[in-house]
């Protein structure tokens, strides 16, 4: 496991992942990078692979126009570039960039710390107890997103 991913697997990543969602001081974590929350989720969903912007609202669970708001606006900022898409001539796929890389290794510290702070004032037990249920509540919603795909 090399460190991106060590910073971004287990426990500590499960309950900060779900903090911007849960919690309105989370909002500020990624400020010092230069980036807003919906800049560092974008360019989160695009870390491991380009995707085009239907894929990357569908894994958020928002509209396609928020997210090419968004990658609009990353793109015009150097954290992400648009490539061409081999499935879909006119789905671009949204790549990061090396800029955007930059952007979210200067919040991985602050999500660490963070869980860290977590950890230690819920305790082992319920520090525990507290991930393993954000697992099955972030599981369940993907169940339901891809039903409702399904569906549709």
């Amino acid at each position: 496991m090399n460190l991106k991913q060590k910073n971004r697997a287990g426990p500590p990543h499960t309950l900060t992942r779900n903090t911007p969602k849960t919690h309105p001081s989370a909002q500020l974590s990624p400020a010092p990078a230069g980036i807003s929350v919906a800049w560092w989720q974008v360019m989160a969903a695009v870390q491991e692979q380009p995707l085009p912007v239907a894929g990357i609202a569908r894994a958020m669970g928002i509209t396609r126009q928020s997210v090419q708001r968004v990658a609009d606006l990353l793109v015009a900022e150097g954290m992400c570039e648009y490539r061409p898409n081999p499935a879909h001539k006119r789905a671009k796929l949204v790549a990061i960039t090396a800029a955007g890389e930059a952007a979210i290794r200067r919040i991985d510290p602050q999500h660490a710390v963070m869980a860290r702070r977590l950890a230690d004032a819920l305790g082992p037990a319920a520090f525990a107890e507290t991930v393993a249920v954000l697992t099955r509540l972030s599981a369940a919603l993907d169940t339901i997103i891809a039903a409702d795909e399904s569906a549709s």
